[in-house]
C-alpha cells in the first residue's frame, strides 16, 4: 500500500498494511535531533500526510525580530516560543465589527501554486489545512477574556463575528475541494485538561452550528474532515461524531485514555496522535517509548482508525533517543 492508501483505509475503518504515522517538530527539537543525529535523520521520517494551504493575505510577515503579524492582522510576540507565540494586540477590542477586515478568500494570488503542489505530494494523503479555524480565530481577535463576557452579556455579537469567520472558512474550503486533495483539516483548540474552556452549552450555542457548516462543505464534496483541539474534549465526542467529523487530533494521553478511546468510539471515529509528548518522550526512557508506541500500533490501531504521532509537534524539551527510538518503531512495523 502506498501512504496515501494507508491513510485512506485507516480513515475507513479498515486495517491497512501497517498503521500510518505523522511526525512534526518543533523548532527547538527539530535543531537537537540535527544535533544528535545530523540532518540525515529525517529521512527516515516516511510521514503519510502532505500539507497543503492557500498562501497568505498580504498582511502576514515580521513586524520586528521577535514579532509575526498573521494576515488577519493579529500580531505574536515570538521571542520565547519561535513556533506560535503569544498575542500582543487585540483586532477588536470594542464590540464593534465595522472594521474588521478579513483576506480575501477568493483572491487569484493565493491560490498560485497550489494544484502544483497537490500533484507533487505522489502517494501521500493530501490535508488542505485551516488553523485557528473558529473558537481561535475569534479569541485572537477579540481577546479570550473579552469573548467568554461577550458570550454572556453579547450572544448577538459572537454570533455575527463567529458568522463572518465561518463564512471565510466555507469559501476557502470550496476552493480547495476543487483540487484532488484527500482530507481537510482544520485546527481550534477548545479545550484544557480539566475540559472545555466555555462548556458544553455554550460550545454547542456558539461552535457547533457553524462547525457542522464547515465539516459539510467538505463531506459534501467527498473529503474527509480532520480537526485538532487539545485538552479534555471528549465529552463533545458524540456530537462531533454526528455532525461529520471523521478524525480526531492530538488524542492527548494525558487527558484521555487512548485505549478507552478506541473501545468507546473507535468504530465510528478515528484518532490521529496518541503519543505523550508531555511525559513520555521528555521524561521517558526509550525502553519506554518502544514498549507504549509498539501498544498503540497493536490496540489502537487494530482494524484501522488510527493514524500514530506524537500528541503535538515534538517540543524542544523532549530526548533525542526517545524520538528516535519511536521513529525506529514506526519504520520497523
Amino acid at each position: 500500500m502506498t501512504n496515501r492508501e494507508r491513510v485512506i483505509a485507516a480513515l475507513r475503518h479498515r486495517q491497512p498494511d501497517r498503521v500510518p504515522y505523522q511526525i512534526g517538530f518543533t523548532q527547538r527539537a527539530r535543531a537537537a535531533m540535527v544535533e544528535a543525529y545530523g540532518d540525515s535523520v529525517f529521512a527516515l521520517i516516511d510521514n503519510c500526510f502532505a500539507g497543503v494551504a492557500a498562501k497568505p493575505g498580504p498582511l502576514e510577515g515580521w513586524i520586528d525580530e521577535n514579532t509575526w503579524q498573521d494576515e488577519f492582522g493579529v500580531r505574536w510576540d515570538r521571542s520565547v516560543d519561535r513556533d506560535i507565540g503569544i498575542v500582543c494586540n487585540r483586532v477588536l477590542p470594542e464590540r464593534d465589527l465595522s472594521g474588521l477586515r478579513l483576506p480575501d478568500p477568493d483572491d487569484p494570488l493565493r491560490w498560485e501554486g497550489f494544484g502544483e503542489a497537490v500533484a507533487a505530494a505522489t502517494d501521500r494523503c493530501i490535508q488542505f489545512s485551516i488553523g485557528f479555524s473558529l473558537f481561535e480565530r475569534a479569541w485572537t481577535l477579540r481577546g479570550m477574556d473579552a469573548l467568554f463576557v461577550d458570550m454572556v452579556e453579547a450572544p448577538e455579537f459572537v454570533d455575527e463575528l463567529l458568522d463572518r469567520i465561518c463564512d471565510y472558512n466555507v469559501a476557502l474550503v470550496q476552493r480547495a475541494v476543487q483540487f484532488d486533495i484527500d482530507v481537510v483539516h482544520f485546527g481550534d483548540d477548545w479545550g484544557s485538561q480539566r475540559g472545555l474552556m466555555m462548556g458544553p452549552a455554550l460550545w454547542e450555542r456558539f461552535l457547533m452550528p457553524r462547525l457542522e457548516r464547515m465539516y459539510g462543505t467538505a463531506r459534501a464534496a467527498g473529503k474527509f474532515v480532520s480537526i485538532h483541539s487539545c485538552g479534555h474534549v471528549q465529552e463533545v465526542f458524540g456530537q462531533l461524531i454526528e455532525i461529520g467529523l471523521d478524525c480526531f487530533n492530538p488524542f492527548q494521553p494525558e487527558v484521555m485514555d487512548p485505549y478507552e478511546m478506541k473501545r468507546l468510539y473507535g468504530d465510528r471515529l478515528a484518532f490521529w496522535g496518541g503519543v505523550s509528548t508531555q511525559k513520555l518522550l521528555p521524561y521517558g526512557t526509550p525502553d519506554d517509548v518502544r514498549a507504549e508506541v509498539g501498544r498503540l500500533l497493536r490496540e489502537v490501531g487494530e482494524g484501522g482508525g488510527y493514524i500514530c504521532s506524537p500528541a503535538h509537534s515534538i517540543p524542544g524539551d523532549a530526548k533525542p533517543e526517545n524520538i528516535m527510538a519511536m521513529i525506529e518503531v514506526l519504520r520497523e512495523q
